[in-house]
């Protein structure tokens, strides 16, 4: 293949996007030797990422997580294939109107997504969940697709010193350890939260990822996703030889995203919620509510979508009743049961927000 380079890189330390858990050392190691392709298109991208001289080829794009596994020593790729340029070959805007959808382009950055009027005007819940994610530096830098796949952020798995389920051991150590970020809504064998802040916005916005490389060319968010009882080493249902083109929304008025974090910067959300309403007047008539940070998989809530119908966005006890419902299905751990609280005020502020009642913080 043209265009292959050969690259070996030391690292030390760990990553300083997760949070430090049991046994963190930060002792250094080295990167292992692997070939790095630039391809020109996303077909030759594909057909990299089948070659086969290649026995585990991944894609880097912004490259945030990427680096973070090769520093944790989580991965040990024999090829990287550059991607990050492609979205942008064909002289397409990253964010564009494509007939009633709107298109955002795999490779398009979340600082992009944060400031864009047209997601701003007409999807805007999507820019709100990437607004105040993660630093300004890594807004700049990393992708939408990115966002979506990247894996777990357990301080377990993220540990080398941990041989879990993830990694093809016997035990989910977050079950009976340390376990206040991890799941409330699970089945086993593994209590991972998914991370990414753009998948609920994504669900209530009737998203849908285009692949190239498979038998499918369209999966909806609400596909993309598994709970690891249906596949533990991987948390997405691409298959191999599938990478993500561009991602497609639908344009909704009265959307909202709201996160809840410890702290206001750099940080990751405790819980998050996604809505998106159709209102008559100053009553709900319908609603689509997505949760994050709860689950292993953005997690639907049908429960609440029901009981939202018919209520008034002044009628505050039915508001807060039917947000409660959130957590009719939690199981929480040990250390987490604080989620319970939590999740609901995240819907009811994603609510709010999505009704323009965004300066509502009771």
């Amino acid at each position: 293949m043209r265009g292959v380079q050969c690259h070996r890189a030391s690292r030390a330390g760990s990553s300083h996007h997760a949070r430090q858990g049991p046994g963190s050392t930060g002792r250094g190691f080295v990167v292992n030797r692997f070939a790095l392709a630039r391809p020109a298109s996303f077909e030759a991208a594909q057909a990299a990422l089948n070659d086969d001289r290649f026995t585990l080829p991944i894609l880097k794009a912004g490259g945030i997580d990427l680096l973070d596994h090769l520093k944790e020593g989580l991965v040990e790729p024999d090829a990287l294939i550059d991607i990050k340029r492609l979205g942008r070959a064909a002289g397409r805007s990253p964010i564009s109107r494509q007939g009633d959808r709107i298109r955002v382009e795999a490779t398009t950055t979340l600082a992009e997504i944060a400031s864009s009027t047209v997601l701003r005007q007409s999807a805007p819940a999507l820019a709100q969940a990437i607004e105040d994610a993660a630093s300004p530096q890594v807004r700049s830098v990393a992708t939408a697709a990115g966002n979506l796949l990247q894996r777990p952020r357990c301080w377990y798995y993220r540990n080398s010193k941990f041989f879990c389920n993830k990694k093809g051991g016997g035990t989910c150590f977050a079950m009976e350890g340390e376990n206040r970020y991890h799941a409330i809504f699970h089945t086993g064998p593994c209590v991972i939260v998914h991370p990414s802040n753009l998948a609920p916005a994504l669900h209530v916005l009737d998203g849908t990822v285009h692949v190239m490389g498979g038998r499918r060319k369209q999966i909806p968010i609400a596909e993309l996703f598994h709970m690891p009882a249906e596949g533990i080493f991987s948390e997405h249902n691409l298959e191999k030889g599938e990478l993500i083109t561009h991602i497609t929304l639908k344009p909704v008025e009265f959307c909202g995203f709201y996160a809840i974090k410890e702290k206001t910067s750099f940080d990751w959300p405790l819980a998050m919620a996604a809505a998106a309403l159709e209102l008559d007047g100053q009553t709900i008539r319908s609603a689509r509510i997505c949760a994050g940070a709860v689950a292993p998989i953005p997690w639907h809530l049908p429960e609440v979508e029901k009981a939202l119908v018919g209520v008034g966005l002044d009628d505050d006890s039915a508001l807060r009743a039917a947000c409660e419902r959130s957590v009719e299905r939690a199981e929480p751990l040990e250390h987490n049961g604080y989620k319970t609280k939590l999740l609901p005020v995240a819907v009811r502020r994603a609510v709010l927000r999505a009704a323009g009642r965004g300066e509502n913080k009771q």
